[in-house]
Order: C-alpha cells, then structure tokens, then sequence
C-alpha cells in the first residue's frame, strides 16, 4: 500500500475498524479483507495533493468500504444461489483461539480475524438475521445502529435522500426485534455444555429434552464437506440425527470454545478444527443450531483448520 502521507493523514490506522465494518455487511472474512483492500488501493491511487485536501481520511475510506460492501452485497444473492448447500456466516474464534502461525515477521500480514472486536453484533444469530435484509437495509442499518455513522453520510454510500436512510435502518430494525430474545451468557454457556454431554453419550432423550420442538439445525459444507444440504427442522428430528452420526465420527474431539463471542461447540480431529457449531438459545431450550464445516471458512481457527476431512456425513460430528 505504501506509507507515505498515510500516518500524518491517520489512513493507516483505520483498518481495524473497516475490517470491523465490512465484516459485519459481509458476513465473509475473505470477502471483508478484499473490500478493505480495495479501499486502501482506492486511497493510495488519489493524487498526494487530493489525499492532503481530505480532511477526514477514515470517514473517506468508510464510505468506499460501504460502496464496495453495498456491491458485493448486490452480487451476492446469485453467487449464494449456486452455493453448494446452505450459506452461513464464517464463524469467528476467540482471540487465543486465532491461528498466529503464520508468520510474525516485520512483513507478515495479520490475520483478518485478527482485527474484530467481538460483540453482540457479530454472534451467528445477530449475523443471520442481517442475511434476510435487503443490502441497502443491512448497510444503512450497521452503519447506523451499530457504528453511529449519521443518515447524511450513509446517504452519500446509498445514493439515497437521509430521510430514505432513515426509513431503510427502521426497516431493518424491526426486523432485528423480531428476533427471539437472546439467553443470558450462562444460560447459553449451560445449554451448550449439555448439548454437549448429551452428544458424547448418544443420549437422544436427553437431547429432545435440551432442543425447542420447533428447533432448526442449519449446516454449511460448501460442497467441499460432507454434510446435510437442507436444514433439518424440529427437536426430535435434530436429536435423531447427531445421535445416528455420533457412532460415524470416531476420533473427535468435541470442545466448549466461544463462536463469534458466544459459547458454542468445536470439533476437531487429529488436532485440526472440522467443525464450528453456534448456537442460539431461549428459555432454557436451543432453538437454532448453525453448523459450519466448509473447510475455506474455518482457517482462523487454527494453521490446520483447513486440514478437515471432506469425505461424507461419517466425518460430520454435528
């Protein structure tokens, strides 16, 4: 990218909080670092004189992280339609659970999971519910709620009138409300523990018992491992299934770790994340269980992340 004027111009230092931005409208690391870059790449080609007349460089480079965001958002829904199987969110680890063997040299570029705070805008439920908003809703809706970024500015990223902005982020917002109020960390850390125990011990009972009769399990492979391609629907169908699959995965090793701050479930075999499991969870009862084993979205969670087996559903421990 180059240094010069960056630091005096306080571009630099921005890059957390764009990666913290485009992560939430993409749902996508890859997708996230991309568009930073590109804005970056955007900033560095202005004429110096340009780059000196911008007052605030951060506000700039916000901007076009949205527009490019607001792109890619548009061209997603076709992409996703030929997505092998279900769509989810790449599920993001806790800070001592990031893969930091990848070099720590003067050269070495950090990890874009590196740069995210985790809060309760990036927990897998937050994240789904953001999937079912038109692009120009979720992006007036985060930059908004969650960033604090006025409706005159994100008009400029839209292209629309503030008062339109407006209507988009209230939109939105219903549609967040409509979501199921989330449990307290110690209830959902509970849930998941026995969720957990209930797995090991291939205790169906148990299971129907700890899921709401309406519960969804959802599952992402990507087409490169094997899981379900539709999400399985209802308690007792959900129990059925990860008991019968429990007696097909030998070796693993499932672990509580925290998934996009919240607990949830990983599994890992021969020291290698194959699994993330996040969960969402009301009144004492999961209601929704999100299951990514895409090998490509679970890099972060370790140098041999992406190691998994890609063979059938023996080798899916959730």
């Amino acid at each position: 990218m180059g240094t010069a004027g960056a630091d005096a111009g306080g571009a630099a230092g921005e890059r957390r909080r764009l990666m913290n931005v485009a992560y939430r409208l993409l749902g996508s690391l890859a997708e996230s670092e991309d568009a930073v870059q590109e804005a970056y790449a955007r900033w560095y080609a202005l004429p110096r004189n340009r780059r000196d007349e911008i007052v605030s460089p951060g506000a700039w480079l916000t901007t076009v992280t949205g527009r490019i965001c607001l792109d890619v958002l548009g061209s997603a829904r076709a992409r996703r339609e030929r997505y092998v199987g279900a769509w989810l969110p790449d599920p993001l680890p806790d800070r001592a659970e990031w893969d930091t063997g990848r070099g720590t040299g003067p050269g070495a570029l950090a990890d874009p999971a590196d740069q995210l705070v985790l809060d309760e805008s990036v927990t897998m439920a937050f994240l789904v519910v953001l999937e079912s908003m038109t692009p120009a809703e979720r992006v007036a809706f985060v930059l908004h709620d969650v960033f604090r970024y006025p409706f005159a500015e994100i008009a400029g990223i839209l292209g629309r009138t503030p008062a339109a902005c407006k209507q988009l982020a209230a939109s939105a917002r219903r549609r967040v409300r409509g979501a199921r109020a989330p449990a307290t960390a110690a209830g959902q850390a509970d849930a998941v523990r026995q969720v957990k125990e209930a797995w090991q011990t291939r205790n169906i009972a148990a299971l129907v018992g700890l899921l709401d009769p309406a519960a969804v399990m959802t599952a992402d492979g990507g087409g490169l491992a094997g899981t379900v391609l539709r999400p399985v629907e209802g308690g007792a169908r959900i129990a059925r299934y990860m008991v019968a699959i429990a007696d097909r995965a030998p070796g693993l090793e499932l672990l509580e770790r925290s998934v996009n701050g919240v607990p949830g479930l990983v599994a890992r075999r021969a020291g290698a994340v194959v699994t993330v499991a996040s969960f969402e969870v009301a009144e004492g009862r999961v209601t929704r269980i999100w299951v990514v084993r895409n090998p490509e979205k679970l890099r972060p969670w370790g140098q041999d992340g992406a190691g998994g087996e890609a063979g059938g559903v023996s080798a899916a421990p959730l």
